[in-house]
C-alpha cells in the first residue's frame, strides 16, 4: 500500500539529514508492518486463561497492562470491547502517560484528549481517585471521546470542550499533573496510515508549532507549582519538538526539562531509551512502534517568574452540586428507591447535571464552559420511576453483589443488537447483563424475559 503513497521528497531530504546514518534503518523500517497494541482495562480485568489473550502477542514494555496485538485480531468487534475491557492503542501511543505517570488522588488535565486513549489510560493509573479532566475543543470529537470514557466505566472524570485559552482563564494553578498530546503534522503516522503522506507539505511543521506553542503557555498556566507537563506527538521533525520544548523553556523561566527513560523489552536487564534532557525521539527502526515523540517539563515550587498570573492563588475546587446543581429530592428519593431493589453497593448521587443524576468528586468552575460529561451518570427520572444509565452500568466493580444475568458470547452479540434475552428463574427488576463477569449494561427482568435497555446508539446492526 505504502508504494501508492510514496514518502513525501522533501521529507525524506529531511530525515536524511536529520538521522544521517540511521536514516536507511529508518525508512528500510518504514517498509515493515506496523505494530498493533492494546490496552487492559485495570478496573475490568479478565482472567489469565481467558481466550482474548490468544490474540495477545507480547507485553508492551513501558505500560502493565499494555500488550502486542496480531494484526488479524478482530478484538475490536467483540462484545467486551463495548464492555470496556480494554482499548486498542497503538503501542507508542502509550509511552506519554507512562512518562506523566499520574497517581491516585491527583488532579490531572488531558489538554487535548480526543478519542480518549491516554485519557482512559490515565484513569487507569488513578484507580478511581483524584480527577481527570479531559478537553476536547472540537465537539465532534468531544462526543467520541465521552463514549470512550463511559465506556471504560470511568467514575471520576470531567468531559469538557473548549479552547485552551478559555480554560486557562478558569483554571489558575489547578492541576498536578498536564498531559499536552497536540495535533501535529502526523509523520509519525505515515507508515500505519499511508494516505496521510499526501495531505503533508514542507510549510505543515512550522504551522503546527505556532499552535503547539500556543496550547502549552495555556496549559502552564493551569499547572500547580511543582507539577509536571508533558508534551507529546506523533510527528518527527524538530520543528515541533525540541524547538517548541526549547522554546517554551525559554519563555517560562519556572519550567525545567525532567529526565526519563523508556524501557524497550519487557526483559528487566534490557536497555532503555534515555531521555537525559527531558525529551525523546522514538523511531520505528528503533523500537517496536510508531513515530513519536515525548518531553517532560516541570513547574518550580515557588515563583521565579516575573509574571503575575503565575503567581495566582490556585483556583478553588468545589463540590459538584455548587459547580452544577443540587439533586432534586424527588430524583434523589426515586434513586434511593431504586438502590434498594437492586441491591449492591451503589454511589451515592450529589449534584445534578442537566436532567441526569450524577456521583462526582470536586470539580473546578464550569461556568460558561460546555461540559459533555461530568463524574458518574447514575440515571434520570421518567415519570416517577428511577431510570439507570447505562454509564452506571459500565461505571460500577466487577467484585459487586449485583443480580445479574450471565450470557455467552453469542447471547452477549444479541444483547447488543437490542434483543431480548431468556430471564434465569429468581431474577427479576433490574439486573446486569454480564459476560465473563463484565458488565454489557442493564436489562429488566419479568414473565421469564430480560427486556433490553442497551442504549440504542449503540445497538449494532
Amino acid at each position: 500500500m505504502s508504494d501508492c503513497y510514496p514518502l513525501p521528497q522533501a521529507f525524506v531530504r529531511r530525515m536524511q539529514e536529520q538521522l544521517g546514518p540511521d536514516a536507511a534503518a529508518y525508512f528500510a523500517a518504514m517498509e515493515e508492518p506496523w505494530h498493533r497494541g492494546l490496552r487492559l482495562n485495570p478496573a475490568k480485568p479478565l482472567p489469565e486463561d481467558h481466550p482474548l489473550h490468544g490474540d495477545l502477542l507480547e507485553p508492551v514494555p513501558w505500560h502493565k497492562g499494555g500488550w502486542y496485538l496480531s494484526n488479524d485480531s478482530a478484538l475490536g468487534a467483540h462484545p467486551l470491547h463495548e464492555a470496556g475491557a480494554y482499548y486498542i492503542q497503538e503501542p507508542s501511543a502509550m509511552t506519554a502517560v507512562s512518562v506523566l505517570n499520574p497517581q491516585p488522588g491527583e488532579r490531572v488535565l488531558d489538554l487535548c484528549a480526543a478519542p480518549g486513549g491516554k485519557s482512559t489510560q490515565i484513569a487507569g493509573l488513578l484507580a478511581g481517585e483524584g480527577l481527570l479532566v479531559c478537553n476536547e475543543p472540537v465537539p465532534s470529537r468531544a462526543k467520541i471521546l465521552s463514549r470512550n470514557i463511559e465506556r471504560m466505566g470511568v467514575s471520576n472524570a470531567l468531559v469538557v470542550s473548549a479552547d485552551p485559552d478559555q480554560l486557562c482563564a478558569r483554571w489558575r494553578n489547578c492541576f498536578d499533573a498536564i498531559l499536552v498530546d497536540a495535533p501535529c503534522s502526523g509523520e509519525g503516522m505515515f507508515r500505519r496510515h499511508p494516505e496521510t503522506r499526501l495531505e503533508w507539505d514542507e510549510q505543515s511543521p512550522a504551522g503546527c508549532a505556532a499552535r503547539q506553542t500556543r496550547i502549552l503557555n495555556a496549559a502552564v498556566q493551569m499547572l500547580k507549582p511543582g507539577g509536571r507537563l508533558v508534551y507529546s506527538t506523533c510527528t518527527l521533525n524538530l520543528v515541533e519538538n525540541e524547538q517548541v520544548v526549547e522554546g517554551l523553556l525559554a519563555e517560562h523561566p519556572e519550567l525545567s526539562a525532567v529526565a526519563f527513560s523508556l524501557p524497550i523489552s519487557a526483559d528487566a536487564n534490557a536497555a532503555v531509551m534515555e531521555a537525559p534532557e527531558g525529551m525523546l525521539h522514538l523511531y520505528p527502526h528503533q523500537f517496536k512502534g510508531e513515530g513519536h515523540f515525548v518531553a517532560q517539563v516541570r513547574k518550580a515550587a515557588e515563583d521565579v517568574s516575573d509574571d503575575d498570573s503565575i503567581a495566582a492563588d490556585a483556583t478553588d475546587f468545589l463540590p459538584a452540586a455548587q459547580q452544577l446543581a443540587k439533586p432534586d429530592k424527588p430524583m434523589l428519593a426515586a434513586y434511593t428507591a431504586f438502590c434498594k431493589a437492586f441491591g449492591g453497593d451503589l454511589p451515592d448521587g450529589n449534584a445534578q447535571f442537566g436532567d441526569m443524576l450524577i456521583s462526582a468528586p470536586d470539580l473546578p468552575p464550569l461556568k460558561g464552559l460546555k461540559v459533555l460529561r461530568a463524574g458518574l451518570q447514575l440515571g434520570s427520572m421518567k415519570g416517577k420511576v428511577f431510570m439507570p444509565d447505562h454509564a452506571l452500568a459500565m461505571g460500577l466493580p466487577v467484585d459487586g453483589a449485583y443480580p445479574a444475568v450471565a450470557v455467552n458470547e453469542t447471547q452477549a452479540a444479541a444483547y447488543q443488537r437490542g434483543e431480548t434475552l431468556p430471564a434465569p428463574e429468581g431474577i427479576s427488576g433490574y439486573c446486569l447483563v454480564t459476560l465473563d463477569g463484565l458488565a454489557l449494561g442493564f436489562g429488566k427482568a419479568s414473565d421469564g424475559q430480560v427486556k433490553n435497555h442497551y442504549p440504542k446508539g449503540l445497538r449494532r446492526g
